[in-house]
């Protein structure tokens, strides 16, 4: 009688757990829905006719009255937009590659100069070390907003305002990506340079082909949260370049502004945000180990 009571009991609470699970399965896909609508959104929106999207978005894109509404599925799919970016759009080309350039430019040299500041902070002791790394610290908790001024007067003394070089070189000198590889760096024991320098290894050879292999983690992630940072950006264009020709592709997406071209917008904008999810994806697990490394304390 008591092994049926203690059976039934396991059983309840079996079932009890398996209800919680699907209840916060349930949960998670309701805010996961939620959280998605923005992308099904912007899809659903470049592949609907001119018509249709006036129809929903009237009140917004063309003053009418009303309130706009907007279904997840078009009701007269078609790919209009899509020719119209690719083939009436030569602007959308230039500032496609404009992006390419600035954004591989700026991670060229933050591989370059942040790998070496990163391994030089993190293995290296020489005066004043910490109070360079604070500074460092406190660059990187500034926003542009504080710096743009300074920049700007630099980059005019140089001859780089209007000039990608102008939003390459602050980029690839950004300290954020020293703080993320600095947290891989740190972990590699002393002991293992010690016994290469033993073998004979100079320290070229300890940067090379100790350092980088160990700490590929963590510059992968620095290199995807760049790529993220770069591929969207806003404001240092706009402050530091004129002419339209030079303009990044995240400024020709707020340059669309009549009604009428409300389904190019939609299209463009899906195909600008589809090399950051191919890189976000890519790149996830490399990302959740830098943000976990740059959690934790010394």
């Amino acid at each position: 009688m008591m092994e049926k009571k203690l059976i039934k009991k396991e059983l309840m609470e079996k079932k009890g757990i398996h209800a919680g699970k699907l209840l916060l399965w349930g949960v998670l896909a309701v805010l996961a829905a939620i959280a998605l609508y923005p992308v099904f959104f912007l899809v659903s929106g470049s592949v609907m006719g001119e018509d249709e999207l006036g129809s929903y978005l009237g009140p917004v894109v063309s003053g009418k009255e009303g309130y706009a509404e907007f279904p997840l599925l078009p009701a007269y799919p078609t790919l209009r937009h899509y020719v119209e970016v690719f083939l009436d759009s030569p602007e959308f080309f230039v500032m496609f590659w404009n992006s390419v350039k600035i954004t591989f430019g700026v991670l060229a040299g933050q591989l370059l100069a942040g790998t070496m500041a990163a391994w030089g902070f993190a293995k290296y002791d020489f005066p004043w070390k910490k109070g360079f790394f604070l500074i460092y610290m406190i660059l990187m908790l500034l926003p542009f907003q504080v710096l743009m001024l300074s920049d700007y007067l630099v980059l005019d003394r140089l001859g780089l305002t209007d000039n990608l070089w102008g939003i390459i070189l602050p980029g690839a000198f950004s300290t954020f990506p020293v703080f993320i590889m600095y947290r891989f760096f740190v972990e590699l024991p002393d002991s293992l340079l010690e016994s290469a320098r033993l073998d004979g290894a100079r320290e070229w050879q300890l940067f090379c082909y100790i350092g980088l292999p160990i700490g590929s983690s963590g510059i992968i992630a620095a290199m995807v949260l760049g790529f993220l940072e770069y591929w969207s950006l806003i404001e240092q264009p706009l402050t530091f370049l004129k002419e339209k020709r030079l303009f990044p592709l995240s400024i020709f997406l707020p340059d669309i502004t009549s009604a009428s071209q409300s389904g190019m917008a939609f299209a463009a904008s899906v195909i600008t945000f589809f090399p950051a999810l191919l890189v976000f994806l890519g790149g996830q697990d490399y990302l959740e180990q830098g943000i976990m490394a740059g959690a934790v304390k010394e």
